[in-house]
């Protein structure tokens, strides 16, 4: 809904305290009711009126001569245009090789757009390659914070290493983003986030476990276009989040919540209205490219890959875009042979003929498919039944083995899945027909739990722990911590550190490595170290 017109004073005092406590760069430390992580990167602090850069900076999807910068002008997040005045406006941006921005390299001045929330997405091009640089934007007399970010390898360079953080699953209201603030702390070369940015529903008065009231307006889910971009500005006005989209490039996709629980898309292929405002939304407040700017049937296309250089090739994938209704039911149900039908899909035609071609040309020592759910198999019920979870890809697995069976013919090297959305952590085995239990190991996933999402109760641990010992193929499991997964990769192995965080009821948990695991050049499947 548009923000209300006729506001009660009571109404109106209670967004200007929320915003006094989340939205404006001083008051984000108090959010988190410690003070902020340090960081070498600069913060200028407003030179007086309304700050316009309250949600931060973010960069995406590097390239070896560019990557995507962004930022939303949004004085007021919850004032309609964002407090901005309704016409579009000059933004500046600047590029330099030092943080603290003398030496410039590119630069430039863009339209910030009302009809795009004031969002901004600059291609910039000309860089070199593998390399750190620097960026700020200007409006008026205020600058924003200045972030980093990298450009890839060349692309025939095999490079020595790349180290990266996944995550997803960030319900607000559900916790601090306490593992946000450590992986901001982290070497990092690329955030890969899999999707949950945000949810759907309605804040609680009291702000869950977060205990910080919101305004009345955050009360009920988003279902147009204004209350979505408030969704966002709630979640990004985070600092532990900001910290960590200003200091690393980002790759994105989603899963359900940025749009509605479970949904298939393709189960009707009349975009709504509700799904073209939430699709819009995610554009105006992620960094990436123009390729993905909503078209006007509501439609966007989100997928995509990324290389660096010859040491590994992400498959950004879009799982719920072009997904066909789950052929034996949604969620919990039993196995049947209509999930079987060669025509039943997951990615679409067109997007996984190009994962499919894509893998197979891949020259990359490992080949990463960003993915937003589990696609290993988990049996519910053992040999004496046949029950699945249908949201994930064992609803269906035709579509799953045709990229099993290009995994072996196309001979692709160290197949490796990233995935979100369980809420729980996952190391499998990946075998080449899970209908054939002996078949061949020839990939491994990774499943992370989620930055928030659940809380700190024991939720999937005694739902999913009794189902392991049915799953062979599941190395590890655990089903109750928060946190987020750290992968370093070089041209004999890939290791993962499960980093998991206290608690994120306090926004200052700290953090351990919970288990870490290799998977050796040339041999599928983890081994715990």
């Amino acid at each position: 809904m548009t923000f209300p017109t006729e506001q009660s004073a009571l109404s109106a005092m209670k967004r200007r305290r929320f915003l006094s406590a989340v939205g404006g760069v001083a008051g984000l430390a108090a959010l988190s009711q410690v003070p902020a992580a340090g960081t070498a990167l600069a913060a200028p602090r407003p030179r007086g009126g309304a700050y316009p850069f309250t949600l931060g900076v973010a960069s995406g999807d590097p390239t070896p001569d560019g990557v995507v910068l962004w930022t939303r002008l949004a004085p007021d997040p919850f004032a309609p245009h964002g407090g901005m005045p309704g016409r579009p406006v000059p933004v500046d941006w600047q590029v330099a090789t030092d943080e603290g921005m003398r030496h410039l390299v590119r630069s430039g001045t863009a339209q910030a757009l009302p009809d795009l929330a004031y969002s901004v997405h600059i291609e910039v091009g000309g860089l070199q390659a593998g390399r750190h640089y620097y960026y700020r934007f200007r409006y008026r007399g205020d600058l924003s914070e200045v972030g980093r970010t990298v450009t890839t390898p060349e692309h025939g360079a095999l490079a020595n290493s790349l180290t990266f953080a996944f995550a997803s699953c960030q319900d607000w209201s559900h916790g601090f983003y306490s593992a946000y603030r450590h992986m901001a702390e982290e070497d990092l070369d690329l955030v890969v986030h899999l999707g949950d940015y945000v949810y759907e529903y309605g804040l609680p008065a009291d702000g869950g476990n977060r205990h910080t009231p919101v305004p009345d307006v955050l009360q009920e889910g988003p279902r147009d276009l204004e209350r979505w971009r408030m969704q966002y500005a709630l979640y990004k006005s985070d600092p532990d989040l900001q910290r960590t989209h200003a200091r690393f490039p980002w790759l994105v996709t989603w899963d359900d919540h940025e749009y509605q629980n479970d949904y298939a898309g393709a189960y009707d292929d009349t975009v709504t209205a509700a799904r073209a405002a939430a699709y819009q939304a995610w554009y105006e407040h992620q960094p990436v490219r123009r390729r993905s700017l909503p078209r006007p049937d509501g439609s966007l296309k989100l997928y995509g890959r990324s290389q660096w250089g010859r040491l590994a090739q992400f498959d950004v994938l879009d799982t719920r875009q072009y997904r066909d209704a789950p052929p034996c039911g949604w969620g919990e149900a039993a196995a049947c042979a209509a999930a079987y039908d060669p025509k039943v899909t997951v990615l679409g035609t067109a997007q996984e003929k190009w994962l499919l071609d894509g893998l197979r040309e891949s020259d990359a020592r490992w080949n990463v498919l960003a993915n937003s759910v589990m696609m290993a198999r988990l049996d519910h019920d053992g040999p004496s039944g046949d029950i699945l979870w249908h949201d994930a890809w064992d609803g269906f697995p035709a579509a799953r083995k045709r990229i099993t069976d290009t995994f072996v013919s196309g001979r692709v090297r160290n197949p490796v899945i990233v995935t979100g959305d369980w809420h729980s952590t996952f190391v499998n085995d990946i075998r080449r027909d899970f209908d054939v239990p002996d078949s061949a190991v020839i990939a491994t996933e990774f499943v992370g739990t989620s930055i928030t999402t659940n809380g700190d109760g024991e939720v999937y641990g005694p739902y999913y722990g009794p189902m392991i010992k049915y799953n062979p193929h599941i190395r590890f499991f655990d089903g109750d911590r928060r946190g987020y997964v750290r992968c370093s990769v070089d041209k004999k192995e890939w290791r993962t550190d499960l980093r998991m965080v206290e608690r994120v009821a306090r926004a200052d948990a700290p953090v351990s490595t919970f288990a870490s695991f290799v998977v050796e050049d040339g041999r599928p499947g983890a081994q715990r170290v």
